[in-house]
């Protein structure tokens, strides 16, 4: 039978007879060719976390406003518990010198909670991304702390606190529960928050900077409404449901005003996470991202085991911020409580110049958010022009000066004679109001530049940005632990006075100075060129 015109086209060798040498040489020489060439193509890369912007491709402007907005809402609450806590937990019977113990809540939930949540949102494989989550729940547990505080003299006395007794133990103790989730909800929301915004900015350092920026300008803006708010004495008007048997006048502006602050941070959170869609992080994506991670222990050993891997600039990244927030904590926890106790020389059990003393206190922390706000816009341009390092020491030691200046105005207070009805020289108080105005600027770039330095830095060792935010945080409630566990005492040893935390917080603030100036590069990252 004859071959069909496709078999006489074949080679011989394809109809069965076995190939020659040769070509068995040219097919495994072919074959082994083709090996190579796969060989030699890199495997595709695993899916990753959420990427960062594509090169050439910046995060818009708006976007971060509207990622950034949940600042306001947090910091009008956090506004709310440093000008109006501290006075109100001395009116449930808690002495002057016990109050910082109650702050340390604070420290020690930053301590442990915002690592932990910065571990578990690094890792998260929510559909909803790996941030939103614990912004969401952040804010939830917010609101449930401030209806605690708010309500604690009526749930006191519904427990049995006598409305008229000097102490009122179990409403302090309803107290305390919410100001330590208050400060557990503090920490749970930011920290996701800066990792966001890191997240979004990728490698564009100087977008970075400017999210951050933007993030301190919205707490200057929450700022401002917080403590405009907790200067007004007629909250209790609008609200009168707020006056009760167990709760006063004082009680009933607290809590109303703590209800405005649930509304809008309800209205801020929701821009904020509505206004992005993260990418959600899959269990391989996880678990390849752990496998990256140089310390390979449980999460506190791990972050411990961070150290081991961090180079010089960052610690002397973390020294500054530490140094730098001995001397703020003593001012954030007593700043209405020194003008009231010794600008106005009142008591908080008795008078009313104490209270007058807090609501100016207040007046004087609404400006210095404006002058932080004004100080953010303007921050991107400082840092390039002079360098980050020398913004971040000129404005330490320009806290450091004010710390002094109020220890000064202190003793001039002490040596002059009030008015006939008990007022302080205004001279004193336009002093007073002008060092908390002045203070804005440097609290601008503590609460912006070294967020923005610690990212930039941080990408060399392979960590994720949630990680990254819980390591600067252990230099921030380091400090802050040791303040509030000395101030109180040192204050009663010396007089009962607050002078003696703000002249530690003073010397420390000017070593914090002098170290970013000569430690920290003034270089500054210019504006990236897009590659086409």
């Amino acid at each position: 039978m004859a071959d069909s015109p496709k078999e006489r086209t074949r080679p011989a060798s394809s109809r069965g007879r076995p190939p020659s040498s040769l070509s068995s040489t040219a097919l495994a020489a072919s074959t082994s060719g083709k090996e190579r060439l796969h060989k030699a193509r890199p495997p595709p890369p695993p899916p990753p976390p959420p990427p960062p912007p594509r090169k050439g491709a910046r995060i818009p402007l708006r976007l971060l406003l509207k990622v950034t907005s949940v600042a306001c809402g947090v910091q009008f609450g956090w506004a709310l518990q440093l000008s109006l806590l501290t006075p109100y937990v001395q009116e449930l019977g808690i002495p002057h010198s016990m109050a910082s113990f109650v702050w340390l809540c604070g420290p020690l939930s930053g301590l442990l909670v915002q690592p932990l949540v910065g571990h578990l949102s690094d890792r998260c494989t929510s559909r909803m991304g790996r941030r939103r989550p614990f912004i969401i729940g952040g804010a939830g547990v917010i609101a449930f702390a401030v209806l605690l505080i708010g309500y604690a003299a009526d749930i006191g006395g519904i427990l049995g606190d006598a409305a008229d007794a000097v102490i009122r133990p179990r409403a302090i103790a309803v107290f305390v529960v919410g100001f330590w989730l208050l400060d557990v909800g503090n920490n749970t929301i930011q920290g996701p928050c800066r990792a966001l915004l890191a997240d979004l900015t990728g490698k564009d350092h100087r977008r970075t900077r400017v999210a951050n920026a933007y993030f301190s300008l919205f707490m200057a803006l929450g700022s401002v409404l917080g403590y405009a708010a907790g200067s007004f004495s007629g909250w209790f008007e609008i609200l009168p449901f707020t006056h009760t048997s167990a709760c006063n006048t004082n009680c009933a502006n607290l809590k109303s005003v703590f209800l405005v602050d649930i509304v809008l941070l309800a209205l801020t959170t929701y821009i904020s996470v509505s206004s992005v869609k993260e990418v959600s992080l899959s269990s391989e994506s996880a678990s390849n991202h752990d496998e990256e991670t140089p310390a390979q222990e449980a999460f506190f050993w791990e972050l411990l085991g961070v150290f081991r891997y961090v180079n010089l600039p960052i610690w002397i990244i973390l020294t500054v911020t530490a140094l730098n927030w001995i001397g703020w904590f003593p001012f954030t926890l007593f700043d209405t409580d020194w003008m009231g106790r010794e600008i106005y020389r009142g008591d908080p059990n008795g008078g009313n110049n104490y209270h007058n003393g807090v609501r100016m206190g207040a007046f004087g922390l609404m400006l210095n958010s404006i002058v932080l706000g004004v100080t953010s816009v303007m921050l991107e341009k400082l840092c390039r022009k002079l360098g980050s390092g020398l913004v971040w020491g000129i404005s330490s030691i320009l806290l450091s000066f004010c710390l002094a200046a109020m220890l000064i105005i202190t003793a001039v207070a002490n040596n002059v004679k009030f008015s006939s009805k008990g007022l302080p020289p205004t001279g004193i108080v336009i002093a007073a109001v002008i060092v908390f105005t002045i203070l804005g600027a440097p609290l601008a770039i503590t609460y912006s530049l070294p967020y923005a330095l610690i990212s930039a830095r941080i990408e060399a060792l392979g960590l994720g940005q949630g990680l990254a935010m819980g390591v600067l945080n252990l230099a921030i409630v380091i400090p802050q632990i040791i303040i509030s566990l000395g101030s109180g005492p040192w204050d009663q040893l010396f007089g009962g006075g607050n002078s003696p935390a703000f002249a530690v917080g003073a010397a420390s603030a000017f070593l914090g100075g002098l170290l970013a100036i000569v430690a920290i590069p003034r270089s500054h990252i210019g504006k990236p060129r897009d590659r086409h």
